[in-house]
């Protein structure tokens, strides 16, 4: 992972599971990181979430919305965690409120990022969990 010249990081050979049921918001996280060359999987519930991280092992990260169909964010990344135990998940709500942090914790995130996410947060928040 270096950087390149517009300062911009170089995750080309990173792979961010993005779970997100929202299109608009899906489509906001993939121009903030487009300029570092990650390699994006998009996810519209969290029963595809499961599905794609245990289908593909070469996530590095996982950015998990709470509230989404099928499976919310804390059942999903409780199942993803179950056999894959070491990918940090980075979740994303609007509703940290409605979540106690311990419920949080105990799901298996790594860190609560609250919407609207700024766009250098994301990408400090991100690249701190793809230096380990």
């Amino acid at each position: 992972m270096h950087s390149l010249q517009n300062g911009m990081q170089d995750w080309s050979d990173k792979t961010i599971l993005v779970a997100e049921d929202v299109p608009a918001n899906y489509m906001l996280i993939e121009a903030i990181l487009s300029r570092t060359g990650v390699q994006l999987i998009w996810a519209r519930d969290g029963q595809e979430a499961v599905d794609k991280c245990l289908e593909n092992e070469q996530i590095d990260l996982i950015l998990m919305d709470i509230q989404m169909p099928v499976m919310n964010g804390l059942e999903a990344t409780r199942a993803i965690k179950k056999v894959r135990n070491h990918i940090p998940v980075l979740a994303q709500t609007a509703f940290t409120y409605n979540y106690e942090e311990e419920t949080i914790r105990a799901a298996g995130i790594s860190k609560v990022l609250n919407k609207p996410i700024s766009p250098e947060l994301l990408m400090f928040t991100i690249q701190e969990f793809l230096r380990h």
